[in-house]
């Protein structure tokens, strides 16, 4: 059997110190196979975030182990890395330089590593999310919200990557268009047998997007199970439970029910 694509081991990390100190991530582990899709689903501040920008290398001092490709990540990221794994982030607006075209948006990375054909390049993958070479030199403000997100995609995947990093990819967007970014982002798992690691506070997303899910609360992973599981309530953590009720929209006899969760390593 081939090692999976993503391998996350007892990854921990702690912030502040004395009084102020935060466990944010305590003994996460889970994998993901090549050419899979995982998610981590939880409330904002439950770690799933975090746990992606350890993987990035945006964060340092975590503990644990990290391995992509069967590679351990150690450190500062060596620039092969942003080679194999992209992160496509929540704000689509906040991520692309307000005074950069599209055009040099994409030329970036190709320059960094010095890839050539970068025309070429550029019209290709725009193409591929969906937007055609006349959106090439047009500038932040001059596109919508999915059109931006479209770019922002399109920026992970100039370099070709293996691992797509996803934080809150849609959260940002119209509900009239999360669907259409949604279902791009599948085709383009399918055409280019790219791995996913998504974060999401919306079980639906998770649902449509991904193989497994975990269910992260306070840094802790509570649950971990499959989209046939979640689909059919095959769950075992009444956490999970009220994530599942919460997105089933506004119940004010089922939210004065709700409880806080303390993880059972915290208790």
């Amino acid at each position: 059997m081939s090692a999976p694509m993503l391998m996350i081991e007892a990854l921990g990390i702690v912030f502040g110190h004395g009084a102020a100190r935060n466990r944010a991530l305590q003994e996460v582990s889970f994998s993901v196979p090549q050419g899979g899709s995982f998610g981590l689903v939880g409330e904002s501040g439950s770690g799933k975030s975090t746990v992606l920008n350890c993987i990035a290398g945006l964060l340092d001092r975590w503990t644990g182990t990290i391995k992509v490709a069967d590679q351990v990540l150690q450190g500062r990221r060596k620039l092969s890395f942003s080679r194999q794994v992209q992160m496509v982030f929540q704000d689509p607006y906040a991520s692309l330089h307000p005074r950069h075209t599209v055009d040099r948006t994409l030329r970036e990375p190709l320059a960094i590593h010095r890839l050539g054909d970068a025309s070429r390049r550029v019209v290709q993958v725009l193409r591929e999310v969906g937007l055609g070479p006349q959106f090439r030199f047009r500038y932040p403000h001059q596109l919508s919200g999915g059109q931006r997100q479209r770019v922002a995609i399109a920026r992970a995947l100039i370099l070709e990557p293996s691992l797509l990093l996803l934080d809150e990819p849609t959260s940002a967007l119209d509900v009239s268009i999360q669907a259409e970014v949604l279902n791009l982002l599948q085709d383009i798992r399918t055409q280019r047998h790219l791995t996913y690691l998504l974060v999401s506070h919306d079980l639906a997303v998770v649902s449509h997007m991904c193989d497994q899910l975990a269910v992260m609360c306070q840094g802790v992973i509570v649950e971990t199970i499959s989209r046939e599981q979640l689909q059919s309530g095959e769950i075992s953590h009444p956490y999970t439970g009220q994530l599942l009720l919460a997105g089933k929209g506004y119940d004010r006899a089922a939210i004065d029910a709700f409880q806080d969760f303390l993880p059972t390593s915290q208790q």
